[in-house]
């Protein structure tokens, strides 16, 4: 479920960026390229947690 969501949200962000920066260029609104955009901003989350290593918290220290 929360890759289907993280797809929904990924589509809509992307679609409403891509929708802003053409109209600020001045170029017409293009549909296919928003949602080729959204699905490969939504391979890259679905990768970034698999490349960032873990570290360990360190244990805070109580003053």
């Amino acid at each position: 479920m929360k890759y289907i969501w993280t797809f929904i949200w990924t589509f809509l962000l992307v679609h409403m960026m891509t929708y802003v920066v053409s109209n600020m260029n001045g170029v017409a609104y293009d549909f296919q390229t928003a949602t080729i955009l959204s699905v490969g901003m939504t391979i890259i989350l679905f990768i970034f947690p698999f490349v960032i290593p873990e570290v360990p918290a360190e244990k805070e220290s109580i003053h």
